[in-house]
């Protein structure tokens, strides 16, 4: 039987140590990634009754299951992941790689030309532990959640999407301020100190890019 890592020995320590993690399985919830949203969503009142989301990178269903319940009966919430995800209640489900323009095809095929009040990335790369390889890789899935929002979010639609800092950060958040009238870097409570993750929130999506 092999042994683990120290390194993933103090991951498994801090995981089942997490407040987090302990209040996601007291709720109910799949993941602890629902208080990262949470808070991001109350704190600039993002969801309103009858909203169509779409959640890229869902699996394990955190953020569409917090999504959902907070929306009630009214609205649309369609899944992406790359991932296997076990069915939720009121949540549209596709299984894809969102790099591949096939999978998208699928998903501009559910919406059938409805237009996204709110688009959410949770998405991240597999990381191979080397930052000129993992970098480059984020940015391409954060490249092309825009690149999504840009041709489905309504004028007026918020984007709220998961980044690393590093190489590309900077002129990432440059195209994002010139394609909405407000963005805001955050960092919510239940995302781990010492983890490069920001959330990038940008609202009010602008008819034309400036």
């Amino acid at each position: 039987m092999a042994t683990r890592s120290k390194s993933s020995q103090r991951w498994l320590k801090e995981h089942f140590s997490d407040p987090f993690v302990k209040k996601a399985k007291a709720e109910g919830l799949r993941s602890r990634a629902a208080y990262k949203l949470e808070e991001l969503v109350e704190r600039d009142r993002l969801l309103r009754p009858g909203m169509v989301v779409v959640d890229l990178g869902a699996a394990p269903g955190g953020w569409s299951q917090w999504v959902r319940q907070a929306l009630g009966e009214r609205g649309r919430v369609i899944a992406l992941d790359i991932l296997d995800m076990p069915p939720l209640a009121g949540v549209e489900f596709l299984q894809g790689d969102f790099r591949e323009d096939a999978v998208l095809s699928q998903l501009e095929a559910l919406l059938d030309g409805t237009s996204v009040d709110l688009v959410l990335s949770d998405m991240a790369p597999n990381k191979s532990g080397v930052d000129a390889v993992d970098m480059p890789r984020a940015m391409y899935l954060s490249e092309l959640a825009m690149d999504f929002a840009d041709r489905h979010l309504r004028v007026g639609g918020d984007f709220l999407i998961k980044l690393f800092q590093g190489v590309g950060f900077d002129d990432y958040v440059k195209e994002l301020r010139r394609r909405y009238e407000k963005v805001a870097i955050r960092k919510p409570a239940a995302s781990r100190k010492r983890s490069p993750e920001v959330y990038a929130l940008a609202q009010g999506r602008r008819a034309q890019i400036k």
